[in-house]
């Protein structure tokens, strides 16, 4: 059976791929990597790498796609296939990485939820039915990890490095999926990833906006499962 390992988004775990978890659940064999322990992804990608078995695909979503091209960039010959999900494998530009640090003190101050509520989570999601649940969720998640892994993945995020050319030297069936409305991770960017990546297939998600395996939970299952099993 196939082994599937899923790199969660930035204070986000294991129900972010709920619906995807229980759907691939009876074709794969599925391992979550938590990205929370480091503060680089450098240092992320060999944990995942080390807790992963010896050949596997790879799936990640938005800070998980981060993690994820540094895993196919330390070991490539490990990574079966890939599918990099609302993701951006730029590194990160002044004018964000400028925000970081005030967000970071305010939630060490113990304003995490206000961070998330006012700066974040307002722009990942579409304008759909269950936004409000969606969102409630994302919460959920961001506050039960705290502020100690915000701090962590902030600063890993800040520092990442430019993943371009791993995706020119990827020779691995590659799947780059994102919603048509995400804000964070354009559609332009990720049509960018998918010209870089000799074997990838692009696949825009309507209705979507940052979290499609949330927002269009059986459109992004089916993706991947075709990715998987294709």
């Amino acid at each position: 059976m196939t082994s599937l390992v899923l790199l969660p988004g930035m204070m986000c775990d294991a129900r972010l791929f709920g619906p995807q978890i229980a759907a691939l659940s009876g074709t794969a064999t599925i391992h979550l990597a938590p990205i929370t322990a480091r503060d680089s992804v450098q240092a992320l990608a060999r944990d995942v790498l080390a807790d992963a078995p010896p050949r596997f695909a790879l799936a990640g979503l938005s800070m998980g796609g981060i993690v994820a091209m540094e895993v196919l960039r330390q070991a490539p010959e490990r990574v079966a296939k890939i599918a990099l999900m609302d993701t951006n494998p730029l590194a990160e530009r002044a004018e964000v990485k400028a925000r970081r640090l005030p967000q970071i003190k305010a939630a060490a101050e113990g304003r995490l939820r206000s961070v998330l509520r006012d700066e974040m989570k307002p722009s990942y999601l579409a304008d759909c039915a269950n936004r409000e649940t969606i969102l409630d969720l994302c919460m959920d998640m961001a506050l039960a990890l705290g502020p100690d892994v915000f701090a962590r993945q902030s600063r890993a995020l800040m520092d990442r490095p430019d993943q371009c050319d791993t995706l020119r030297a990827a020779r691995l069936p590659a799947l780059v999926l994102c919603g048509r409305d995400d804000a964070l991770c354009p559609v332009e960017r990720h049509e960018h990833m998918a010209s870089l990546i000799p074997d990838a297939r692009l696949h825009i998600v309507e209705g979507a906006g940052h979290l499609p395996t949330l927002e269009q939970p059986e459109v992004t299952s089916r993706a991947l499962r075709l990715w998987l099993h294709g």
